[in-house]
């Protein structure tokens, strides 16, 4: 399950930003998961509780920002829903599919004290 390292990674970037600004607490952490960045928000939460116990983090929000993905056929130049199992364009059936969003995995907001 890498949710865990990439649980672990979020904590310790919020911990960061909440240091540099001279924060004690962590109130919230904001992140948003793409649908094709092949995380599983459920894991993320599952994992945050328990990586967060004794860092600034402990007790805290999270809040996950669910981004779907959305892709641009090369072909036809149509956009279209991506999922992971998304191969072909809808509309023309080309195999060439440009990914505009829903890789993200990213830390967008730390609310601290």
């Amino acid at each position: 399950m890498h949710e865990l390292g990439l649980t672990q990674h979020l904590i310790e970037i919020a911990e960061r930003v909440a240091r540099e600004n001279g924060a004690t607490q962590v109130r919230a952490v904001k992140v948003e998961i793409g649908a094709l960045a092949g995380v599983v928000p459920e894991s993320v939460e599952f994992c945050f509780d328990v990586c967060s116990r004794g860092t600034l983090l402990e007790g805290s929000r999270l809040e996950i920002l669910f981004i779907p993905g959305r892709g641009r056929c090369y072909d036809c130049q149509a956009e279209c829903t991506l999922d992971t199992y998304t191969v072909t364009c809808p509309e023309c059936g080309g195999f060439s599919l440009e990914r505009l969003q829903g890789k993200e995995l990213r830390v967008v907001e730390v609310e601290v004290d």
